[in-house]
């Protein structure tokens, strides 16, 4: 089991190479997260033959392990929709009375899902490699905290707590949170381990010897820093901007911005820099503009105007992309008359009205594109596979000419449109294609079972050896 001192400190990453590390040992290995709070979600195999969704995190960790992601592997994702309610999704499927439930009455009932989640996958295979969330020292939510304290019971893991040393106070945070965690947990941490390390490691001496003095917990493994391993941010969007010549692609940052995974390949394709919008002023000079994915469409079309990034946006004569909620926001109008997002004009870039439904659509197919004209003609009559996760259903709006279908999912329903400059599709994770991205961009991306070979091989490199796998014994 991967802990941490700190959300962010590494624990999704270090879970995704101990997946690839132990599954090169010939090892049966799938990842488990309790519970994720995200709002980067994939569609996976479900309950009763439907589709379901989890985070992001887990569904690489699946593939990492060379395993097919499944809904049990991440039993409850809480996709945060304001600052103080989420929706809650439940082996794969949203359930609105948890949504409004208080969350320690919500916790108490989610726990058994998940521990009986953990258990059948613990039966089922040689090593489960489980991440935790956030910290296991928050002392006021200790009695309810089933995703760090009560699945390192469940489970009696072997637990590693990582912590990012380049924030500084990195032992102060080992101990502190080492000793905060009940006395039955912290006997299961087996070993700590620096990230994203700069400088000598020589100089880390004597801290690692009086740390273990301290806590009997010896220091496994220091990890220097690595900007380019080629996984995803799970948790918020980057801002460490690409810098460079070539083409500008500025994402719309909106505050409840969702699947921002799917722009990874573009973070680290060659003549392409990737930066955030937030204001009008960073949309200046850009050659392309995304619209991204909205776990609250309308809330986000309003942020998005009090910025006036809406002026800026139609003033644009290059590219504008809108992918699911960012199509959304691209049409003439949101129409909600079930309560799901809210009402709200569009930006008026094409002409489609959106209704929204109280059922989730939760696609996983191959998708097509149709004849494109302009800057979008590179995609005409590609193929890729896509994933949907939407409430709404979008439609041409009666008053206007009927834009262009750009693409059709593999039920051959229309799921993008085209006008000139302006294009919006629903399938989420193109740009992980390689045929989208050289239709495009004439370019590849490193494959993705490279990246994780080359995860496995960095921990390799740098955990103590014999460390990883002591953690069996």
């Amino acid at each position: 089991m991967v802990l941490g001192t700190t959300s962010g400190a590494g624990k999704s990453w270090l879970a995704t190479a101990l997946c690839r590390w132990y599954a090169r040992q010939g090892l049966k290995v799938v990842p488990f997260k309790a519970q994720n709070m995200s709002n980067n979600a994939r569609v996976v195999p479900g309950l009763g033959g439907r589709m379901g969704e989890i985070g992001s995190a887990q569904y690489f960790q699946a593939l990492a392990a060379r395993r097919m992601p499944e809904v049990r592997m991440n039993p409850v994702l809480l996709k945060p929709e304001a600052d103080t309610l989420s929706q809650v999704v439940v082996l794969g499927e949203a359930d609105a009375a948890l949504s409004r439930m208080p969350w320690r009455e919500r916790s108490a009932l989610l726990e058994p899902l998940a521990e009986s989640a953990l258990h059948e996958l613990m039966a089922e295979n040689d090593i489960v490699v489980i991440e935790g969330a956030g910290s296991p020292a928050e002392i006021n939510l200790a009695p309810s905290d089933y995703v760090n304290l009560g699945t390192a019971r469940a489970s009696r893991a072997a637990c590693l707590l990582v912590t990012d040393i380049d924030r500084g106070g990195a032992f102060a945070h080992l101990y502190g949170t080492h000793q905060l965690m009940p006395a039955d947990v912290r006997a299961q941490v087996k070993g700590f381990v620096l990230n994203r390390f700069r400088g000598d490691e020589a100089l880390l001496s004597p801290g690692p010897e009086q740390l273990q003095a301290l806590t009997g917990v010896p220091t496994v493994a220091t990890l220097p820093m690595w900007r380019g391993h080629g996984l995803p941010d799970e948790d918020g969007v980057f801002d460490d901007a690409t810098t460079g010549t070539g083409l500008r692609i500025a994402v719309v940052a909106y505050p409840r911005i969702s699947n921002l995974d799917e722009f990874q390949p573009l973070r680290q394709l060659p003549g392409v820099r990737l930066s955030w919008a937030r204001r009008p002023q960073d949309l200046a000079g850009a050659d392309w503009i995304i619209l991204p994915g909205s776990k609250a469409t309308a809330a986000d079309l309003a942020w998005l105007r009090a910025q006036k990034l809406d002026a800026a946006i139609n003033a644009h004569a290059g590219p504008i992309l809108g992918i699911c909620g960012g199509l959304q926001m691209l049409g003439e109008a949101l129409i909600d008359t079930e309560g799901v997002d809210g009402n709200a004009p569009g930006l008026g870039l094409l002409p489609l009205v959106t209704v929204f439904a109280r059922e989730k659509l939760l696609l996983d197919a191959a998708v097509r594109f149709e004849a494109l004209d302009g800057p979008w003609g590179p995609l005409s009559d590609v193929r890729a596979h896509g994933y949907e996760i939407r409430h709404g259903r979008t439609r041409a709006h009666p008053a206007f000419e009927a834009p262009r279908i750009a693409l059709r999912n593999a039920g051959g329903e229309a799921i993008g449109w085209q006008a000139g400059r302006v294009l919006g599709v629903y399938a989420h994770g193109l740009f992980e294609h390689p045929a989208v991205l050289q239709a495009l961009f004439g370019a590849q991306q490193r494959p993705l079972d490279a990246v994780f070979d080359g995860l496995a091989d960095f921990i390799d490199l740098h955990f103590k050896p014999g460390a990883l796998a002591g953690l069996l014994s």
